[in-house]
Parts: structure tokens; sequence; C-alpha cells
């Protein structure tokens, strides 16, 4: 799989605030998809040797039945610190490795964080979706910024998450009675699209089965 765009990897918060502020008026919110998509893919990491080394999952399945057609892994040096709002500056370098053994390429991306749900509007997967050039969606687990109102319970509500006055995504059930997702456009996607993907890609349990085939995959479970 080719990888249409590189920046030099920054080693400071500052250099990669300014890499953040340089690319995030390159972000597509509106749908620039292939249709009909027939691949999905889910991105996720783990890391190994107390943190010092990278190990990056991709799972490629097919879509809309959901079943495995490749997968890859890559390991690097860890590089950058965990720091909220910095992830992919941590994460990108290796799930670009892994990305790179992929033959099937994918119509979309689902990562394990952010996409524009971010304070510079520039998470992980949309700076992944414009790194591939590749519609993504930002699958988070937990809130970095932004309220909502309350969520109803019940599989498929969804409630805006706006931060600033803004509508930066959307805090979603994907199953009922379990904790929500946090969805938002990566890339080339726009938000109603994105949670209509996510519901397609959640059939049974909390996760997309893209996100949680390939977390399973990074942490070697």
């Amino acid at each position: 799989m080719k990888i249409y765009q590189h920046h030099a990897w920054p080693s400071t918060v500052d250099e990669a605030i300014a890499i953040q502020e340089q690319l995030r008026n390159q972000v597509i919110t509106s749908d620039r998809l292939q249709e009909p998509v027939q691949y999905v893919a889910g991105v996720d990491m783990g890391f190994e040797a107390d943190g010092t080394i990278s190990r990056a999952a991709v799972a490629v399945l097919s879509f809309p039945d959901l079943q495995i057609i490749e997968t890859s892994l890559a390991h690097r040096p860890t590089t950058f610190p965990y720091i909220p709002g910095f992830l992919s500056f941590r994460e990108i370098p290796a799930v670009l490795d892994a990305l790179e053994k992929v033959k099937t390429i994918p119509d979309l991306i689902l990562c394990d964080g952010q996409g524009i749900a971010h304070p510079r509007r520039f998470g992980i997967a949309s700076h992944l979706g414009l790194l591939v050039d590749i519609p993504t969606i930002g699958v988070a687990k937990s809130l970095l910024i932004g309220k909502h109102e309350e969520l109803p319970e019940t599989r498929g509500n969804w409630r805006s998450l706006i931060h600033q006055g803004e509508i930066i995504g959307a805090v979603l059930r994907s199953r009922t009675g379990v904790k929500p997702l946090y969805i938002s456009s990566g890339h080339r996607i726009s938000l109603p699209t994105a949670i209509d993907y996510v519901l397609r890609c959640t059939p049974k349990y909390r996760l997309p089965e893209t996100t949680r085939i390939a977390d399973k995959l990074a942490s070697a479970r």
C-alpha cells in the first residue's frame, strides 16, 4: 500500500503542534469515499519491552460481511511519549509500516482514537487519513474534548459532541447498555456517514469488528 504524504517525525511537543497546525486545513470532512465500499480496515497499537517497542496491527475485512481478508503487523522503536492530543506521533510511524505490507487496499479505515474531535481538530484518524489518502473514522473509547446531552441506553442512539460551539463528533451507543463510543470524521468522510459505517461494522460487540480484531493482534491476545 502506498503512503501518499510524508513529513519528519517530531521530537518535541512544539514541533508536533506545528505539524498539526500545518496539516489540519487539508482535512476533508465531506464524503469522498469510493463506493461501494468493499474493504474496511482497523488499525490499533500495542507496546512491548516496557513501551520502548511499538507493535502496530492492521486488519482488513470484507464489507458488509466483515470477514477477515488480510492482517499485518509491524514493530519499530517508540520515539514519542504518551501525551493526550499527540497520539498520532507516537503510533502512526509503526501503523504506516504495517499498512505498507497490506496488499488489499481498504476503502475505509477505522482508527482507535480521535478524528477531528481534538483540540486542534487533527487527531490520529485525521492524521493517518491525510498521509494515506484514504477515508478514515475516529472511533475512540474515551472522551478527549467536548460535551454532549444524555445518551439513551439502546443501540444506535447518538448525540452530537460539541466543543466551543462546534459539532466535532458524536457519542454513539454501539451496543445496548454498554459504554458509548466517540465517533468523529477523520478524513474524506462526513459525520453522518461515519456513524452509519461504525454501526454497520459493529454487529455484536461494543467495538467495530475492524478495531476489535486489530486490537487483539496488537495486544497479542
